[in-house]
């Protein structure tokens, strides 16, 4: 921010600077995104809100951004969160009376390649579902706006009209005067030095002196670790220096009526914008680096307005492909160069939502795009905390996505990894490997020897498949059909006609007991607790009936039960359960996450194997589908569940982490006369998505409800109450307005070679977007490609013609009656 623009605020900011006793809600941070939060909170009428602020507002990162604002980007989450930033910031102006310094010029993304393309044609086909007309160009059509890029060597290019470039300080004294506006307080100069919880509310100490309130929101930028630890959290938060340089004048951009687009080239790793009559050149290098990590780089007390040292050598390479596509870029001299620093988390993404383990408390904080995500990321918030749950699902941001296994080394190994990736494709099911093995269970070293190829899930080491040569062991790197096809239609194939073992140590577990455990559990989920000796799936609704999570509860006994759910969902479930829980002490949880490991057998000579090994017969007849037993194998006591994600006749055996190489190694001996072998978890999604099943944050997520996610059957009314109850009760009177569904997928119709990635693509019906794929992949038991999407159910009735968009193409589908496509009666799990 410019002196001028801060002297010219000073009267009005001022005159609200006196720290009063108490607030609703205290945010900590004043760049964009703090002033974002505050701005809606006050919109959405809780104006009893206080910003405090170290220094000046967007004396963080804001300050120095080079303030791009595109809507392109891979993440269903996060361009809801650009869009609206976007459409928001062209009127704020007017909103709130504040001169704004925004650019929509439009912006040029370069495609080197054809898999390239089919990225932007899938982000394009997001974009059309909620909005955003992205276009795809040819190389004339780039050329015809943006006559000195050079495109020879180029595939084509996509062109988004509404991308552009704001000032960063601008925007966020606009959006701190909107606030002030309506109510709002911001407090300038006045740095948090401890915070403290009393059970009923925070005080917030400072050198202006205390404020207490009932909700606190760590928007501290890349300061957002030190503020963290006030609370007891590890904020996951590496600050990378981001460097950007600017040209002097040039000619012929001076001799222009208009500015240039934007122009991003991916492949290269660069965005090239014109500023004023020069270019302005920001590189995502992967020789990046990171500071303030040990003893001999600490983070200043004070970095407010401040910047690194320039370090254009890291950018050399850069520099010269940019002048090479845009020629006239190699004409000027540099006149600026900007490096500083830009908060990263492990993916990249920012944190937003609850702060996990810590009640009434709050994360927007280390956004590495932050100008252009402050105003969506400020209304999700907003409603977050005003209402209880966002409009749409927020799982990519959440700050519970990352647990136990995150810290500063983790953190800083991803984060440069992310940077160095911030333009890579992401292929589907890729996987990079800084940070791994955070997590491995004892059997780790047994599936190596056996040939894996390992997947994180929640942190957790897993297998993923198996290759059959060793040339294969990379990872994906295509749009097309994966390398790894063949091997996991072998792996499913095996399955089904013999057996398979696959290690699930991770799942988060809860052990639920006490007095009014049943009857407290029953009123958080939509349906029935199983009966003793049983197991079920609970599914928890917020208030409007959407879908928090899913879990498989096993009934010990009256009031004793486990709940186990998926390793991603580890603290965002821990919370839940906790802040629900009765403040008569009478029901207690206890986290057994790390003490169980899981080893699923599964197959029709699944029950002959643990038949061979304790003796017992293992057939339906004698062990029912969802019942558990307590078995000893191997000289260790097991719970045995008998249930398979697989589809298959199948087993879950639950064991001491101490135990399970001695059961492993037990089973695969026993099994080998029945042809056992272990499989991954890729073959396992396969399966499941033939049977139907759900796989949380992917199908069940908090965008639908339980009736739209077709989850009616686990919805009982007759219950006095639960939650969600009153939503889920109007709309079964009403009738849902969008429907879930099953789907086939014909060939492309050009007939080109495709592959299956399926990700959040559109559905049309009758020419007309309806609908989003949420989950798909091969079956290949069944040999079909498989789509799940929740579409409009009205389309649907009247539908004469449904097609999903993969990649730009067009794949004819099918409805598939009732869901499941193998094994449709359920026979071949109750052999």
């Amino acid at each position: 921010m410019t002196n001028q623009t801060a002297a010219a605020n000073d009267t009005e900011l001022q005159a609200s600077a006196k720290l009063p006793a108490s607030a609703r809600v205290v945010v900590i941070g004043g760049g964009a995104v703090g002033c974002s939060v505050l701005y809606h909170l006050a919109e959405m009428g809780w104006t009893d809100c206080v910003l405090l602020e170290k220094n000046e507002l967007t004396s963080g990162s804001t300050w120095h951004a080079a303030g791009n604002c595109p809507n392109f980007v891979g993440s269903w989450t996060m361009m809801k969160m650009q869009s609206y930033s976007t459409e928001l910031y062209r009127k704020l102006g007017d909103l709130v009376d504040y001169p704004m310094n925004y650019h929509v010029t439009g912006a040029i993304r370069l495609a080197h390649s054809r898999q390239r393309m089919e990225e932007f044609r899938h982000v394009q086909a997001m974009g059309r579902h909620m909005g955003v007309e992205f276009e795809e160009m040819s190389n004339s059509d780039m050329q015809a706006i943006y006559p000195f890029l050079e495109t020879h060597d180029l595939y084509g290019g996509q062109f988004d009209p509404l991308d552009g470039d704001i000032d960063p300080a601008q925007l966020t004294q606009a959006l701190a005067k909107g606030a002030r506006d309506l109510g709002a307080k911001v407090i300038r100069f006045c740095p948090v030095t401890a915070v403290e919880w009393n059970g009923d509310e925070w005080k917030i100490t400072t050198p202006n002196g205390e404020i207490r309130a009932e909700y606190v929101v760590n928007a501290a930028g890349y300061r957002a670790g030190e503020l963290g630890k006030m609370f007891g959290r590890d904020v996951p938060c590496v600050s990378l220096a981001h460097q950007y340089l600017i040209t002097e004048p040039i000619a012929e951009l001076t001799a222009r009526d208009e500015k240039l687009p934007l122009l991003r080239d991916p492949d290269s790793s660069y965005y090239l914008r014109q500023e004023k009559d020069g270019l302005l050149l920001g590189p995502y290098e992967k020789n990046c680096r990171a500071h303030w990590l040990s003893s001999d780089d600490p983070m200043p007390d004070d970095f407010s307005f401040q910047l690194y040292n320039d370090d254009l050598e890291r950018l050399e390479w850069y520099i010269e492909d940019a002048c090479a596509r845009v020629p006239i870029l190699g004409t000027a001299g540099i006149t600026r160069v900007v490096n500083g620093p830009i908060p990263y988390t492990p993916d990249g993404l920012p944190l937003l939502g609850p702060m996990p383990g810590v009640p009434n408390a709050f994360e927007a904080c280390v956004f590495t795009f932050g100008i252009v995500q402050a105003g969506g990321a400020g209304k999700l918030l907003a409603e977050i905390i005003i209402e209880g749950e966002a409009e749409s699902d927020s799982w990519a941001v959440d700050p519970r996505r990352f647990t136990d296994h995150v810290d500063t080394a983790y953190t800083a190994a991803k984060a440069v990894e992310t940077y160095s990736h911030e333009y890579a494709m992401h292929f589907p099911q890729i996987q990079w490997p800084a940070g791994r093995k955070s997590k491995c269970s004892p059997l780790y070293d047994r599936l190596v020897a056996a040939g894996a190829e390992f997947g994180s899930y929640g942190g957790w080491e897993r297998a993923d498949w198996f290759p059959a040569n060793e040339s294969d062991r990379r990872p994906a790197d295509s749009y097309d059909r994966q390398h790894w096809f063949d091997a996991v239609g072998d792996e499913c194939r095996h399955v089904a006609s013999h057996a398979g073992i696959l290690e699930l140590t991770g799942f988060s577990r809860f052990h639920v007991t006490g007095d009014g455990a049943d009857a407290w559990l029953t009123k958080q989920i939509t349906g029935n607790m199983p009966r003793i000796g049983r197991i079920g799936l609970a599914y928890f609704a917020s208030p409007k009936g959407k879908i928090l999570t899913e879990m498989t509860v096993t009934r010990l006994a009256e009031n004793d039960f486990l709940l186990m759910t998926g390793a991603g969902a580890y603290w965002h479930d821990r919370d839940l359960l906790m802040a629900n829980l009765p403040a008569d002490g009478l029901v207690t949880i206890n986290d057994v996450t790390r003490n169980l490991a899981t080893l699923l057998v599964t197959g029709p000579k699944a029950p002959a194997i643990l038949a061979d090994m304790t003796g017992q017969s293992m057939m339906h007849d004698d062990f029912a589908w969802l019942s558990h037993r307590k078995i000893d194998l191997a000289g260790c006591q097991v719970n045995v569940i008998r249930v398979s994600f697989a589809g298959e006749a199948g087993f879950e055996i639950h064991c001491q982490m101490d135990d399970v190489v001695a059961v492993y190694d037990a089973v695969m001996a026993a099994g080998a006369s029945h042809q056992l072998r272990p499989f991954g978890m890729l073959a396992l999604d396969s399966m499941r998505l033939e049977k139907g099943y759900r796989s949380w944050k992917s199908d069940l997520t908090s965008d639908y409800t339980m009736f739209e996610s077709g989850l009616g059957r686990w919805v009982n009314f007759n219950k006095d109450d639960f939650v969600g109850r009153a939503a889920l009760q109007a709309e079964k009177q009403t009738g849902s307005q969008r429907e879930f569904v099953t789907l086939t997928l014909d060939d492309p119709d050009d007939g080109a070679p495709f592959g299956e990635a399926v990700y959040l693509s559109n559905v049309s019906i009758d020419g007309a977007d309806a609908g989003l794929v949420v989950s798909a992949g091969y079956g290949h038991r069944v040999g079909a490609s498989i789509a799940m999407a929740v579409v409009d159910r009205e389309a649907l009735a009247k539908a004469k013609d449904i097609s999903v968009h993969v990649l730009g193409r067009k794949r004819r589908a099918t409805v598939v009656e009732g869901h499941v496509l193998y094994d449709p009666e359920n026979a071949k799990m109750k052999v």
